[in-house]
Parts: C-alpha cells; sequence; structure tokens
C-alpha cells in the first residue's frame, strides 16, 4: 500500500508563494504519473497537475503558468509549486498516484492552502 503525506500548506496572502511537498512511502521511480488535485469549500473536486513517469506535465488550463509540478524519484517526493496565489485558489490539495495504470489509486490525506489578506 502506498502512503501520501503532503504538507507546506498554510495561510498565505493573495501574489504570494506556496510550495507543497509530497512524500511517498515507497518508490516513485516507477510510477505512472504523480498528480495534484484540490477541492475549494462547496465546490468539487478539481485535477490540478500531473507529472508522469518520463517528466511530462499537464496543467489545468486556468492555473498553468502559475502553477508548477515536479517530482523528486530519489527523495520519493512530489512538489507543487504554486506562484500569483488567488483567494480562489484556497483549497484543501490533494497529492495522488497512477501507480501502474491511468487511474489515480492511492491518495494523499490532504493539506489546507487558505489565500487571504
Amino acid at each position: 500500500q502506498v502512503q501520501l503525506v503532503e504538507s507546506g500548506g498554510g495561510l498565505v496572502q493573495p501574489g504570494g508563494s506556496l510550495r507543497l511537498s509530497c512524500a511517498a512511502s515507497v518508490s516513485i521511480f516507477s510510477f505512472n504519473a504523480m498528480g495534484w488535485f484540490r477541492q475549494a469549500p462547496g465546490k468539487q473536486r478539481e485535477w490540478v497537475a500531473t507529472i508522469f513517469r518520463g517528466g511530462d506535465t499537464n496543467y489545468a488550463d486556468s492555473l498553468k503558468g502559475r502553477f508548477t509540478i515536479s517530482r523528486d524519484n530519489a527523495e520519493n517526493m512530489a512538489y507543487l509549486q504554486m506562484n500569483s496565489l488567488k483567494p480562489e485558489d484556497t483549497a484543501v490539495y490533494y497529492c495522488v498516484v497512477a501507480s501502474w495504470g491511468v487511474r489515480w489509486d492511492y491518495w494523499g490525506q490532504g493539506t489546507q492552502v487558505t489565500v487571504s489578506s
């Protein structure tokens, strides 16, 4: 079983930056993809970004240019760098893994990001 633990969330002012981390309990080298989702209060869960085994990335159109996903296979870590944050970015952010296929089969517990003055 893969365990994912997110960290780095917190309160940040609009226009600020935050870097989320995701620590995996096992090697992520062979994972098909890792990614991030978020869920804002009263809204449906929303896909944020994906990074594939080979390093290619995909982003939600609305976030492209502000958010950057990365991973460090040696450290079994994934990251989400969030810049130019807006209040509407406020959400619980979840780290996810597609271990072998296209389905997100492992989820972290989430970390709260609040963008507010």
